[in-house]
């Protein structure tokens, strides 16, 4: 037996339910497993990619984070105070997060174009409709709720699109596309000191929204890559189909009778019956995206061992798939020999096999999984560090990489893709958001402690962003064109930053967790002591300092959850880490605020958001410790398996 994998570059005719399988019961029913990957091209078009993804966050980053200037003059054109005005930036700040999940899930089932577009426009007319504000109550819901998840479906799609689109140059490509969050900082912070000198924050607000609409553009380059195809194939070619067929059905319904045992009484969808786990669904009906099979177990059918393991174990198992050879075939007449870009790799075997390049045009049998391979599948798709960090990557070659990683869509999923029909909650959402809203997390200790100190790290974080200005002009006497280069500078301190952490950190003996714990801790210790003196060289330090401070932070989160719960859990984490930021996001700039209305200046809040930052690194200091404990309690609490 071989793997044969095809590349779909034409589109593939609808087939009949006789031919597809798809309306049938099981797919012990269908003639052989398959699954759709994607590959990333790691060039090409991928660099457009980046560029549409950097100018995305020069646009939302750059409003975001020099939004603090717009304070004043609403403050005055209203006569509120700092507390009543701040949470118009905070719930921008506070939605941009919160919404990443639901965005999530959209972009799962419609794609990173069509989101980035509606989500552009959902902003450019929130910042439109901002104009004709009568309050601050106007713009909490116009500006701050309406934009904030404008800016999220710009954000979400424009981070995750470049981890679609590369593997052995992912590291340098996010970094890159996230370098626009610092120029955006640095750029937009003398624009808006212009545009609200010469034309009010009305205005100012309405031309953001007409650079908001300028990412209809870069997310016009989104462009999807497409899938490949990856069945079962003879290797005598296409004269025993039949028998191929029969025993890829006979293979099948022993693993199905083997896990419909291990299954019994949990009704599920076919196609998730490779999966012994317990509770397979979540309060949107349908089970997280780990119960699912990935691409690499549905082939391992001769070895029957389909649960799935844990990062810790992945290192130490080689990729077989039933020690089967393994065939790469494709149509040669859309293919260029000379192309560096093509989405497989013809020369690499998937194991260590011989592998054979059939040239000749190839006619994929149609099934369910031909038209599926959706983003939020991946397990990695939220990971921004070098794949080399990853066992799952170091033990395999490419395509047996990106098949170990990938899960397969069900026959629901596919059967709504072919139909075309619009649903209110398509499975390819509801699947995503029972993935990234998981709460059986909160059960892991390392897990609650990564987020309560995402949480407090978000409660600080915004401050510096929209008062250091303003603190130097009123506390230190500084002209407001210097003290508008305090944010200019956190800006390109931050570019600077993620550089250096992504090179760091992708040292081997360089640990993460201690570059993330020492980068808060010297932020936190900054800001509470920014106070100190007002001397302009003095202030451009902190800034410099708090820029770095957070540049590591937000690069290291992923690499983080990785090394300590596990790549597989990675898409949870993530959502419910949005969520934890979010709300800290969303309470940080008005508890200064509030604190600033009730002693008069900005002394105590940098003292508390400092203490914010100072707490979210001391509650990760003992997190080492904490994850090997709970890895042997788990290792302990886990039978020995059946023989």
């Amino acid at each position: 037996m071989v793997v044969r994998v095809a590349t779909d570059e034409r589109p593939f005719e609808t087939p009949s339910s006789d031919e597809s399988g798809l309306g049938r019961d099981s797919p012990s029913e269908e003639s052989e497993p398959e699954a759709a990957l994607v590959v990333p091209p790691d060039g090409g078009w991928g660099w457009v990619i980046v560029f549409a993804s950097f100018m995305c966050n020069v646009v939302v980053d750059g409003i975001i984070f020099c939004g603090g200037m717009l304070n004043d003059p609403i403050k005055k054109e209203f006569n509120a105070s700092d507390g009543q005005v701040a949470p118009v930036q905070s719930l921008l700040a506070g939605f941009y997060l919160l919404a990443g999940p639901f965005v999530s899930a959209l972009a799962n089932k419609y794609g990173f174009r069509v989101v980035t577009i509606v989500g552009s426009v959902i902003s450019t007319v929130a910042f439109g409709l901002s104009y004709f504000a009568t309050s601050v109550e106007y713009l909490y819901l116009v500006y701050g709720i309406i934009g904030g998840i404008g800016f999220c479906m710009i954000y979400m799609p424009a981070v995750l699109t470049v981890g679609f689109y590369f593997e052995r140059w992912r590291a340098l490509a996010t970094g890159i596309a996230l370098c626009g969050s610092g120029v955006g900082t640095f750029a937009f912070a003398p624009l808006g000191e212009y545009l609200l000198k010469s034309y009010g924050w009305r205005v100012t607000v309405v031309m953001y929204g007409g650079f908001i609409l300028l990412c209809i553009i870069f997310g016009a380059l989104f462009r999807p890559i497409k899938p490949v195809r990856v069945a079962l194939a003879d290797q005598s070619g296409d004269d025993d189909i039949a028998r191929r067929h029969e025993e890829a059905v006979e293979k099948l319904n022993s693993m199905l009778k083997l896990h419909s045992k291990l299954d019994s009484g949990i009704s599920m969808p076919a196609e998730m019956r490779f999966s012994n786990k317990v509770s397979p669904h979540t309060w949107v009906g349908v089970a997280n995206n780990t119960r699912y099979p990935t691409a690499e177990e549905v082939f391992r059918g001769s070895n029957s061992h389909l649960s799935r393991r844990s990062s810790a174990t992945a290192g130490t198992i080689k990729n077989t798939l039933g020690n089967r050879p393994m065939f790469i075939t494709g149509p040669v007449a859309e293919k260029d020999e000379d192309d560096s870009n093509s989405n497989i790799d013809n020369t690499e075997p998937l194991i260590s096999a011989p592998i054979k390049v059939i040239q000749r045009e190839v006619r994929p049998r149609h099934s369910h999984a031909d038209l599926v391979a959706r983003p939020l599948y991946r397990d990695d798709i939220f990971f921004s560090g070098s794949l080399v960090r990853l066992p799952q990557y170091t033990s395999r070659n490419s395509l047996g990489y990106h098949m170990a990683v990938t899960h397969v869509p069900t026959k629901e999923d596919t059967q709504e893709e072919e139909s075309g029909k619009c649903r209110l909650c398509p499975e390819a959402v509801k699947r995503t958001l029972a993935t990234m809203l998981d709460v059986s997390l909160f059960r892991s200790p390392t897990f609650v402690i990564l987020a309560v100190s995402g949480f407090f790290t978000m409660l600080g974080f915004f401050v510096p962003y929209m008062y250091v200005k303003q603190r130097a002009m009123e506390k230190g006497g500084i002209d407001a064109t210097t003290s508008t280069l305090l944010v200019s500078t956190i800006g390109v301190a931050n570019i600077v930053g993620r550089m250096t952490c992504g090179l760091v950190s992708s040292m081997p003996k360089v640990s993460p967790l201690w570059l993330n714990n020492i980068a808060l801790t010297a932020g936190g210790i900054a800001t509470m002591f920014s106070g100190y003196c007002f001397h302009a060289g003095y202030q451009f330090a902190y800034c410099a300092l708090f820029g770095l401070a957070v540049a590591c932070f937000a690069s290291l989160r992923s690499i983080l959850v990785v090394e300590y719960i596990g790549l597989e859990q990675l898409t949870n984490c993530f959502g419910l880490f949005l969520l934890f930021q979010g709300f800290g996001a969303l309470l940080g700039a008005p508890i200064a605020g509030a604190i600033k209305d009730m002693t008069g200046d900005f002394v105590v809040p940098f003292y508390v958001a400092g203490g914010f930052l100072l707490f979210s690194a001391l509650m990760c200091y003992p997190i080492d410790y904490i994850s090997r404990w709970e890895k042997s309690r788990s290792k302990l609490a886990t039978p020995p398996p059946k023989v």
